[in-house]
């Protein structure tokens, strides 16, 4: 048996009334659809690549929203590890973690830049250009200071002024075709950016 005194039976009823009241000219709230949030990347584009930071060459995956539809432009919205890369399988390290904020900084040179000698200020030239002068640059190089023979007589096929650094995050063949690219100019001074 329920004790509750006249005050508190009215109280009970009262309320009960004026909600059922309130239900019937319409003040109920709206009945709530249960929703499955859409996955944040499900628009996105995704890209994979290597990781640009260190010699670990980690596998990561980029996600950009913008692909000319709604006016938008393309941009790098999310980057995190790539689960099937076998060096990293989907980890990375800070400076990965942060690769977002990498690729979106206004500070990021995206073109090449040349300051010519005595100047003090850098100015944008075309890949063009900057490729033309790297070549022109080697070969007048390599044209002053190819050693074909040595104090012996003995033919040698030296190129000692120039040295190059290859990337290691390059594939196997990549590494190959610039290790023999370089050593038929007869490039001796080699060696790849894991071992710096």
């Amino acid at each position: 048996m329920l004790n509750m005194n006249r005050r508190q039976f009215f109280k009970v009823t009262g309320t009960t009334l004026a909600s059922s009241s309130l239900t019937l000219l319409g003040a109920a709230p709206a009945p709530a659809l249960a929703e499955v949030r859409q996955y944040k990347l499900a628009r996105m584009t995704e890209t994979r690549n290597t990781c640009p930071y260190c010699s670990v060459a980690c596998g990561v995956l980029m996600y950009s929203l913008g692909d000319g539809n709604k006016n938008a432009e393309p941009r790098i919205m999310h980057i995190e590890g790539d689960p099937d890369h076998p060096v990293n399988r989907g980890t990375l390290c800070p400076k990965g973690a942060g690769l977002t904020d990498f690729v979106n900084s206004p500070n990021r040179l995206k073109y090449p830049e040349y300051r010519a000698p005595g100047s003090d200020k850098w100015e944008r030239i075309s890949w063009d250009d900057a490729l033309d002068r790297v070549a022109r640059l080697l070969k007048e190089d390599r044209d002053e200071n190819f050693v074909e023979r040595n104090d012996k007589g003995q033919k040698v096929n030296r190129w000692l002024t120039t040295g190059m650094l290859a990337a290691s995050a390059s594939s196997n063949e990549t590494a190959y075709i610039t290790h023999k690219v370089f050593r038929s100019l007869g490039g001796l001074a080699f060696d790849n950016q894991a071992r710096v």
